[in-house]
C-alpha cells in the first residue's frame, strides 16, 4: 500500500498556512502570551494522522495546531481560542497551549511530557470498549527523559495498550542541546521496553507515512505499542520572537539591546571571575550560533520536499485552496471577535 501524497500534501499545506495565520495574529498584538508553532513538524503530523479513524484519540503537546488541523477541528474556533475570545473552541480558557475538542477526543497540554499518560489513558479506554480505537500521543525529544514517558511506555507494553508514541526530534529541548542531557537512543530506548520502535526522518512525509503504518496496524490488531523517532527542524525556534533568532532577524537591533549588559555582566567585579564568564559567554555565542546554522543555512522545509512529490498543477490548486480555506477561517475569526468585542 502506497501513501497518497496529494492528500498528505493537502494537509501539510493547511496545517503550514494555519500556522502563518497565527504568527501573523501574534504578530499584530491579536495574541496573548507566548505562541509556540508547529512549522517543520507539519511531515510528521500529516505521515501519522492520514491513519486516523474515527473513535482515535489525540494526545498532544504545546504545538497542538497542526494535528488538530489534520483532525478536522474548525480552524475559526482555535484563531478565536489562541486570541481568547469567549467564541473560542475552549471559551478562550486554554490558549493555544491548551486545545481541547471532546467531539474529536483531542487534547493538549503544556505540562512537558503529558501527552504520553494522557494517552495511555485514551487507549486504556479504547482497549475497554473494543471497537477498533487507538490512541496517538505526540510529543519533543525534550520531553522524553521525563518519568512519566518512560512510565507510560513501560505501562503502555505491559498492557499492550494501542497506542502510537511519536517523538517529533528537533535536537532542541528549549536552549538546550537534547544530546547534551539525554543518554543513548530514544529510539534503542523504546525498543528496550518491548516495543517496536521506527527511526524515520520527519522531513519526508512518505517516510513517516510507512512508519506509521506498521505502528497503526500493529495497534488495531491488539498487539500493543509501538515508537516513531521523527527528526524534524523547529523553524521559528522554541517560540516565535525567540531571542535566539531574533539576533539573525535584527542584528544591530540586538547588538545594541544585549550587548552592553552582557559587556557589563562580564566585567564586573570581582575580575577573578571573567574567565569563567567568558565560558558562559562562549557558550551562548555556540547556542546562536548552532540555532542559526540550523535555521538558516541547513534546515530542510519538510512542505517544499513534499511539493516536489506533487504534480504542478495540483500542487498550485491544493495551495489555493489550503490559502482560501485559512483565509475564510481568519476572516470569521476576525467577524467573530469584533461581533463580540
Amino acid at each position: 500500500m502506497k501513501p497518497d501524497i496529494e492528500r498528505l500534501y493537502r494537509q501539510m499545506a493547511r496545517m503550514r498556512f494555519f500556522e502563518e495565520a497565527q504568527a501573523d495574529l501574534w504578530n499584530r498584538g491579536l495574541v496573548p502570551g507566548e505562541m509556540h508553532l508547529g512549522m517543520g513538524e507539519e511531515a510528521v503530523v500529516a505521515g501519522v494522522l492520514d491513519h486516523l479513524r474515527e473513535g482515535d484519540a489525540l494526545a498532544l503537546d504545546h504545538r497542538s495546531t497542526p494535528p488538530l488541523v489534520a483532525r478536522g477541528v474548525d480552524l475559526a474556533s482555535m484563531l478565536l481560542e489562541v486570541m481568547g475570545e469567549e467564541e473560542g473552541l475552549c471559551g478562550g480558557m486554554g490558549g493555544h497551549m491548551h486545545l481541547f475538542s471532546r467531539e474529536h477526543l483531542a487534547g493538549s497540554s503544556g505540562i512537558v511530557g503529558s501527552s504520553a499518560p494522557m494517552g495511555a489513558g485514551f487507549a486504556l479506554a479504547a482497549q475497554y470498549l473494543d471497537q477498533g480505537g487507538i490512541a496517538f500521543s505526540f510529543f519533543g525529544d525534550g520531553a522524553a527523559n521525563q518519568g512519566l514517558v518512560l512510565e507510560s511506555l513501560n505501562l503502555a507494553s505491559a498492557w499492550k495498550l494501542p497506542q502510537v508514541f511519536v517523538c517529533k526530534d528537533n535536537s532542541w529541548a528549549i536552549t538546550t542541546r537534547t544530546r547534551s542531557v539525554t543518554g543513548g537512543c530514544l529510539a534503542r530506548r523504546a525498543a528496550s521496553f518491548g516495543m517496536p520502535s521506527f527511526r524515520v526522518d520527519g522531513t519526508r512525509v512518505e517516510r513517516v507515512w510507512t512508519a506509521a503504518e506498521k505502528a497503526v496496524r500493529r495497534a488495531r490488531a491488539g498487539r500493543g505499542p509501538s515508537f516513531i523517532l521523527a527528526s524534524c527542524p523547529r523553524m521559528e525556534g522554541h517560540f516565535l520572537g525567540d531571542p535566539l533568532l531574533r539576533v539573525y532577524k535584527e542584528p544591530l537591533k540586538q547588538a545594541v539591546e544585549i550587548g552592553p549588559p552582557l559587556a557589563k555582566a562580564a566585567f564586573s567585579r570581582p575580575l577573578s571571575a571573567l574567565a569563567r564568564r567568558c565560558g558562559y559567554l562562549g557558550n551562548i555565542g555556540r547556542t546562536i550560533a548552532t540555532l542559526g546554522g540550523e535555521r538558516y543555512l541547513t534546515a530542510i522545509d519538510p512542505l517544499l520536499r513534499a511539493a516536489r512529490l506533487v504534480p504542478e498543477e495540483s500542487r498550485a490548486r491544493i495551495e489555493e485552496e489550503a490559502r482560501s480555506e485559512v483565509a475564510e477561517a481568519v476572516a470569521r475569526a476576525m467577524e467573530g471577535r469584533r461581533r463580540h468585542g
